[in-house]
């Protein structure tokens, strides 16, 4: 039976079971009915209200044959080799989402890697998926290789296809493997046509000539079951009204779909509360099923396989979670409670490649290269050159989501796969530290430094406490010794878990407000020139900033021309270094520096803009101060239209004028 047939028989049961309660006059006992109790297992689940045996628990395992052709071997949670689809069903998952690409080979028959997810091998894992009891998603890509937002190529054999030819050739192409899979027994609930098509597919961009081939991907899968459902597959849902533009698009289009699909990686796609509002919406007006398509988190920082992993990474993600077993498994457990909210539309949840594990555990960079070109178990191969030469021939290798994988390195699974079973009943653990979260602390040399003796720690079911640790005093002494640099500081807990303070020292600062931050402004001067009227402002707003909320943003539609300036004293006589950092846009016929002068000697450094939030740090050294006064600042001038800000203004001491003389 069909998730759609489930779905159907199932509202109708429900109904009427309460009827029949009703009639009894007890249609209140399944309200006052007691929540089940949590199992007592090694990870925390929250329960999650509204999950049933129908809601999808999904995992997408499209690089499982790649990775057992490499010798990658997988095991059940006692430790015995065992069929990875088995250990997925025992550990609740009820769907297999796997891609299709139409020819993933260069013209020597080589794959292209990431799988090699031909209809092939497609059928082959729709086959064991359905051994197991598990429905197949059959997620089309209508391409040869990877399709997302910034790559929608179409395949080599529909590259000089008129655009009437391409509708025919995506229809039957869905056709044909679509009947392949069914002839050889697979159980497919849902056709996915396309994947991640934000603004285009199959190297079609314009919206008509994309909804009419949605259409056609949509009117195949009905030819061959009208009970099998189709979604189609975005992204981005963070960005506001996107998802409401597109739904109305392929309302307006005459689209023909059941399921609008999302893709959600916590670390890129913003709040789990904005993704149900979006996804409930699209549900409300225009009466559509709504899931997760793609979602994971990391469970360790480390690189498994010697091929950069895309999470976690310092700058540009949010990790709400501990990067540990548990933090994943909150994660996953967040976001099918997110769907789940949405009601009686919101169908499920899949994990997108829960074992694409290192091919070669021990790090055997060479063994793991060969392995990832024979059999395609890495990303991609040198061989995608051919077809994607800007990404896959760039950057070809490993899997950059072992980290992510409810698989450890060597194929046992983690607890937190076992997170799908637990949804409706949740579960429990005993109670015990998860994280310990790293210290980054500032301080200026010559000052007095003093660790914190007490952390902050998260515990694995969510909530927070503090623990006392004891830092290697030695090792502080010498940084404070030594003066300004970077330096790490060991600490340990007292159950033995071990914590780092990464200290920045700094040379003493003399600018004051250096950043902007302080509400008094008035140390800084700012005089814009040439009678242009005042187009500068201390703005708060964090992304335009350096570092803190505040920056000096400037713009002008007519022209920018202003300097802004400091003038500081009592300063010991010697050579200072002057910097301050600036980021920008749009500044055509530029003019722009730092600068600092004292007793009438001019020092300047050129500055310039690349784009927002690409800041530059200009230098400006050898300053000599010899009675105590400079006035530093920066200069900015450019075209109307120009945009950006400068932050974090620093003068420090570097020496002696004697030292530097000698």
């Amino acid at each position: 039976m069909t998730k759609s047939r489930k779905w159907k028989a199932s509202l109708a049961a429900a109904s009427a079971a309460v009827m029949v309660m009703g009639s009894l006059g007890l249609s209140n006992t399944l309200a006052m009915a007691a929540e089940p109790e949590p199992v007592q297992t090694d990870i925390f689940v929250e329960r999650v209200p509204g999950i049933d045996d129908d809601f999808i628990k999904g995992v997408d395992v499209s690089s499982i044959l790649a990775l057992e052709d490499s010798g990658v071997k997988f095991y059940n949670e006692a430790g015995k080799k065992q069929d990875i689809f088995k250990t997925l069903e025992q550990s609740g998952v009820n769907y297999v989402r796997v891609r299709v690409w139409n020819d993933p080979y260069d013209s020597e028959g080589n794959g292209y890697g990431g799988g090699n997810n031909d209809v092939e091998k497609a059928i082959e894992i729709g086959k064991r998926a359905t051994a197991n009891g598990m429905q197949v998603l059959v997620d089309f890509h209508y391409s040869d290789f990877w399709a997302d937002p910034a790559k929608q190529q179409a395949p080599k054999a529909w590259a000089d296809l008129s655009f009437e030819d391409k509708k025919t050739a995506l229809h039957d192409f869905t056709e044909d493997s679509l009947q392949a899979m069914i002839d050889e027994g697979v159980d497919i609930g849902m056709v996915q046509i396309g994947n991640e098509t934000n603004g285009a597919m199959a190297g079609e961009r314009d919206w008509n000539n994309m909804s009419e081939l949605f259409n056609e991907g949509s009117q195949a899968v009905r030819e061959l079951d009208p009970e099998i459902l189709v979604a189609l597959h975005f992204t981005n849902p963070e960005t506001a009204g996107r998802y409401a533009s597109i739904a109305q698009t392929l309302e307006d289009n005459k689209v023909d779909y059941d399921v609008f699909a999302s893709s959600y990686y916590p670390f890129w796609h913003g709040t789990l509360t904005n993704l149900s509002s979006v996804l409930k919406s699209v549900a409300d007006t225009y009466g559509k099923k709504v899931m997760v398509a793609e979602t994971s988190y990391a469970y360790t920082a480390e690189d498994g396989d010697g091929h950069e992993n895309t999470a976690p990474r310092s700058t540009g993600q949010t990790l709400d979670y501990p990067i540990t077993v548990q933090g994943q498994a909150h994660a996953v457990r967040d976001v099918a409670a997110a769907v789940a909210e949405i009601g009686d539309a919101g169908l499920g949840v899949f994990y997108w490649e829960p074992a694409w594990i290192p091919v070669a555990p021990d790090k055997k960079l060479k063994k793991s290269k060969m392995l990832w070109e024979k059999y395609g178990s890495g990303w991609a191969t040198s061989f995608a050159a051919e077809y994607d030469p800007e990404d896959a021939g760039e950057w070809y290798g490993g899997s950059a989501v072992d980290n992510q994988a409810l698989f450890d390195f060597n194929g046992r699974p983690l607890p937190s796969l076992n997170v799908f079973k637990y949804l409706e009943t949740g579960a429990a653990a005993p109670l015990q530290i998860d994280e310990v979260k790293d210290l980054t602390i500032s301080a200026v040399a010559g000052e007095a430094i003093a660790l914190p003796q007490m952390v902050t720690v998260t515990y694995n079911d969510r909530s927070e406490g503090s623990a006392q640790v004891a830092w290697d005093e030695e090792a502080l002494q010498q940084a404070v010794n030594s003066g300004a640099g970077s330096y790490v500081i060991n600490g340990e807990l007292e159950d033995g878990r071990t914590v780092k303070a990464n200290l920045e020292i700094s040379p003493e600062n003399f600018v004051k407000n250096p950043g902007f931050e302080s509400s008094d402004q008035s140390v800084w001067e700012i005089t814009h020139r040439n009678g242009s009227a005042a187009h500068t402002s201390y703005q708060n707003k964090a992304s335009d900033a350096k570092s803190g909320n505040y920056s000096l943003h400037f713009y002008s539609a007519d022209r920018v021309d202003f300097q802004v300036e400091q003038t500081i004293t009592g300063l010991e006589p010697g050579y200072y270094k002057l910097s301050a950092f600036l980021q920008g846009g749009d500044a055509e016929n530029s003019e722009m520096y730092i600068y600092a002068e004292t007793a009438g000697e001019r020092y300047t450094m050129d500055i310039s803009v690349n784009g927002w939030a690409n800041w530059s740090q200009p230098e400006l050294d050898g300053i000599l101060v010899e009675d105590g006064t400079v006035t530093i600042g920066g200069s900015v001038k450019a075209d109307g239209g120009a945009w950006g800000s400068l932050d974090d203004f620093s003068l420090f001491r570097v020496q002696d004028a004697e030292s530097a003389n000698q």
